[in-house]
């Protein structure tokens, strides 16, 4: 559409919310006490909103007796359960902010996690699938078995004192989360009012690492405004109203989980429905049929796993209607599946970076399934979008650039790290997406490319540089370049590229166990791979797209479509 402008915006009849999590979660709970707010099948709870509000001011009353105060970190690492969700509103309600840690980090992601943006206290599991949290975190403070709870001084995590271990057993040096639940006195009641009216929507209240192309993971840091705005306006587009559950079976550590899903829920007066701690599309399926849920979150790798279970065609999904499918394209076939065998005509797709809250796009339930899987939807309600060249100039409709957006939705910047935020957040408050996307005459975003390299693995975003600074580390390692490579799982993997020292020798089991336990399990190399030399430019770059399809040809996998 030569002579139009690849930028538009999201005009609106509805208002941002003007209030902070906690007063809007207040607001509701008084309006909605009656109302289912938290289902958790595997812990039996059954929480309507009167009944989950109190628990929530319990919680924000105990960490303020522990003597957190606002501005505070307070990190969560736990799986999905109630104790996250308690934790997630009482600290917003308090005005402490909450750090999500991966349920798949180890020791040494968790360390520099928690010291980059100073958490003073760690709200954690005992442990998850194969990992033992108090063991990791043992290793890495061991003054903990010796310490008086909220009293630890560990040499390797100078600002953490707290540690609150969820469950009613009690561990060394640990606070027991089941005592934050003690009644609140009046007067704790009323600090809490008092302090909730002091707090500001534009006040940080939520960090969510995010690693980058240059190597350590960086903290992005949202407020009250961004979150809250955002989780209503995606639950908006999918028409989400009072009383109605929505599954919500992705992590709660993510946007997709506590924006989308909490706060979308929350804000509309509908049920959050956790169907387990971490996926499984068995329980997915049961918990829809028990609950009657009328939406379904996931990315397109968990939709394949629900409809390919053996046991799909028991269960009685007609309560189905929308939902939103996001992390990775869509196949076709999968979107139509969908739609007609979990009956989730109104399923959406939406797209979005955890420096914006996360959406930006997302179809409507009335565009067509070639819609929904050739794009990713229009512009949110109250947001900008643009496509600029490599100059930062705006390109025409339909020819290729970088994506950038703006609005409410744009993090205040990355946590004690000015230099990476002037990277991506420039002067007039664009957000630099560093993925290439097309504009067309409708206002479609279409996803072309990724100009940083990421590997979307089964919806969780691997990004090459963090990889490869840690494989640096091993002893034998010269040089290391990590690309995506396809596969019919998940999508894409992670393909090590190794240059070894001179007179040393490995293979690939050794590099993979080196990984293994000391990064997140979807970041280990699916495979890895000895070369002598990069393919480079004339000026020393490296050409990652050659390497990438040279590895897919030498593995013999069918290349994707590359921008």
């Amino acid at each position: 559409m030569p002579g139009v402008a690849s930028y538009v915006s999201g005009p609106s009849s509805v208002p941002l919310i003007g209030e902070t999590i906690g007063t809007c979660f207040d607001r509701i709970a008084r309006e909605h006490a009656a109302r289912d707010a938290l289902i958790v099948r595997r812990q039996n709870v059954r929480w309507t909103y009167a009944e989950l509000a109190d628990r929530v001011d319990r919680v924000a009353a105990s960490l303020l007796r522990l003597g957190l105060e606002p501005g505070d970190r307070v990190g969560i690492w736990a799986p999905n359960c109630a104790e996250w969700t308690l934790t997630q509103f009482a600290t917003a309600r308090a005005g402490l902010i909450l750090v999500n840690i991966n349920p798949a980090y180890r020791r040494s992601e968790l360390e520099y996690a928690l010291n980059k943006v100073a958490c003073k206290a760690l709200v954690l599991a005992p442990g998850f699938k194969s990992s033992n949290y108090l063991d990791i975190l043992g290793e890495i403070a061991p003054e903990l078995a010796q310490c008086v709870p909220g009293r630890l001084a560990a040499a390797k995590l100078p600002e953490l004192r707290h540690v609150i271990r969820l469950g009613a057993e009690s561990s060394p040096g640990a606070h027991n989360f089941d005592a934050l639940l003690v009644a609140a006195s009046t007067a704790e009641l009323e600090q809490l009012a008092a302090l909730g009216a002091r707090l500001q929507f534009d006040d940080p209240i939520n960090i969510q690492f995010t690693s980058g192309t240059t190597g350590l993971p960086k903290g992005a840091t949202l407020t009250h405004h961004n979150i809250l705005n955002n989780g209503y306006f995606v639950a908006e587009t999918i028409k989400l109203t009072p009383g109605e559950r929505l599954c919500i079976p992705v992590p709660l550590y993510h946007c997709f989980g506590m924006v989308m899903g909490n706060l979308g829920c929350v804000t509309h007066g509908a049920t959050m429905v956790y169907p387990g701690e971490a996926f499984d599309p068995g329980a997915v399926l049961e918990t829809i049929q028990a609950e009657r849920c009328v939406g379904l979150y996931g990315v397109p790798t968990m939709f394949i796993a629900e409809l390919g279970h053996p046991d799909f065609t028991k269960y009685d999904l007609s309560s189905l209607r929308t939902g939103i499918m996001a992390g990775s394209p869509c196949p076709i076939e999968v979107m139509r599946q969908v739609i007609e065998r979990m009956h989730m005509r109104e399923v959406t797709i939406a797209y979005g970076m955890t420096e914006t809250s996360p959406v930006s796009f997302q179809s409507s339930t009335n565009d067509s399934v070639e819609r929904r899987v050739s794009t990713v939807g229009r512009i949110h309600p109250h947001l900008e979008m643009k496509v600029v060249d490599e100059n930062g100039r705006i390109v025409p409709r339909g020819e290729p650039g970088e994506l950038c957006t703006r609005g409410y939705s744009v993090m205040l910047g990355y946590w004690g790290d000015e230099a990476k935020t002037a990277e991506v957040l420039d002067r007039a408050g664009w957000m630099h997406t560093g993925d290439l996307a097309t504009i067309d005459a409708e206002g479609y975003c279409n996803i072309v490319g990724r100009s940083k390299d990421m590997v979307i693995r089964g919806g969780e975003n691997v990004y090459p540089r963090e990889v490869e600074e840690f494989l640096y580390q091993h002893p034998k390692v010269q040089d290391v370049q990590c690309v995506g490579v396809p596969d019919p799982k998940f999508g894409e993997v992670l393909c090590a590229c190794v240059i070894l020292k001179p007179g040393v020798s490995a293979d690939e089991n050794e590099l993979k166990e080196f990984c293994r336990g000391e990064i997140a399990h979807y970041k280990v190399p699916q495979y890895v791979r000895f070369v002598d030399s990069f393919p480079m430019t004339v000026t020393g770059k490296i050409q990652k797209f050659i390497l990438r399809q040279a590895m897919a040809d030498e593995l013999g996998l069918i290349a994707q479509k590359t921008a």
